[in-house]
Order: structure tokens, then sequence, then C-alpha cells
């Protein structure tokens, strides 16, 4: 029998891809430092977690001022810190969404064996350049429709109606939070519902949004202050 046979099958990526508003709104009550500890505690749950069916993946796009890949698609557990986000300027999104596209789209950067991408959109303003576009094109190029989208609007400002056309889940809406303690109970649901996903059966299964859970294992909605 041949010894190839015996060869473990190597872990397929999940890549979680986050497109993070760094605008200089973002630097008032405290929702940048939210966001800064919302990326650390998940990266670093995510590093924890079983290789043995997927590998989940990290790459964070912000827009504020410019926009920029601010950390490359990198396996969690490679990750061993993420330089802090810092509020400025205004928000590009359009530029933004390029980006995003183009690394969803870069099949040496996430390979054909890859699970479905989880993509991220968080924002407290309303996008400062031409945007449709670029949004547009990002929504509906084949990858990023197969893709798992989720988007959270923090505070009274931002704009719901592009949230809402990012989102893809018609069982998740726009998520809302009101203060900065929101975006850390968000980035918690997401982490623990990749990191189930990552172990399911059926990692290739779109994702669902998975709230926190409490001592007794029960998902409750109680436990989280965000609108929908």
């Amino acid at each position: 029998m041949s010894l190839n046979k015996f060869v473990a099958n190597k872990a397929r990526p999940l890549p979680v891809i986050i497109m993070a508003d760094t605008s200089g709104s973002m630097s008032v009550d405290g929702k940048i430092d939210s966001l800064n500890q919302s990326l650390r505690d998940m990266i670093e749950s995510f590093s924890e977690e079983s290789r043995s069916r997927a590998e989940i993946n990290v790459s964070v796009i912000t827009f504020g001022g410019q926009a920029q890949v601010h950390l490359n698609l990198t396996p969690a557990h490679q990750i061993e810190q993420i330089e802090e986000l810092n509020a400025t300027g205004g928000t590009p999104l359009g530029q933004a969404c390029r980006l995003a596209k183009e690394l969803i789209e870069d099949k040496e950067i996430i390979p054909s064996r890859a699970y479905r991408p989880v993509i991220i959109l968080l924002s407290d303003g309303h996008p400062t350049d031409d945007y449709n576009s670029a949004f547009n094109e990002l929504i509906n190029s084949e990858r990023a429709q197969k893709a798992t989208r989720f988007s959270l609007s923090i505070g009274a400002d931002a704009d719901d109606s592009v949230l809402s056309e990012f989102n893809n889940d018609i069982e998740a809406p726009v998520f809302h939070a009101k203060n900065a303690s929101d975006i850390h109970r968000f980035f918690r649901a997401v982490t623990m519902s990749v990191s189930n996903h990552s172990k399911s059966q059926s990692p290739n299964q779109p994702m669902k949004l998975e709230f926190a859970e409490v001592n007794t294992g029960e998902l409750v909605e109680d436990d989280f202050d965000l609108d929908f």
C-alpha cells in the first residue's frame, strides 16, 4: 500500500477579511480603542483554534484618509502582533473596495481550495469618495457573492443604506453599535461564529452569526446591546 495514503490532508484556509473605517470620527468616544482591542482579541482566539480542518487567515483593510492593507492575509497562528489602528482623515470606502476585490480575486493569495471567505465591513460615517462603482464591483464579484458578508454600523451617523447593501445574510441585517463596548460585543460574536464554523463538518457552507455564550452554553441575545 502506498505511503501517500497516510499523508495527512493539509487544512484549507478560511479567509476572514475586515474592512475597517479608521476615519477621524472613529477617534471619539473610545471607538478606535475598542476596535484595536477587538482585533487583538479576535486574532488571539483564532490563533488558538485547531487547524485540523480549516486554518483561519486574517486580513485587515483600513480606510481613513486613504485606504491600505493594514494586515496582509496571514494565518492567525502566525500573527504575533498587529499594529495599532489610528483614526484620521475622511472615509474613502471606494478605495477600500478596490483593495478588497483585488485580494479576494487573487488566487495565489486565496487559492481555489480555500473555504468561502468571511468579509466584515464596519463604519461610523458616510463615504467621502466616489465609491459606487468600486462598491458594486466588489459585492457583485464572483467570490464576494459567495462569501459571507456582515456589516457593523457604529453610532448615529453611519450610512446604513450602504452597509445594508453590503450585508448578504437576510437573517442577519446590519448590526448597530451604539457605543464602543458594542464594537467589542460584535467582534466576540464574529470570533465565536468563525471558530465554530471552522470546526464544523461543512466549513464551506454559508456562516451564520452566533451570539455570545453564557456559562450554561446556551446562546442568548440578552448579552448584546446591539440593535437589529
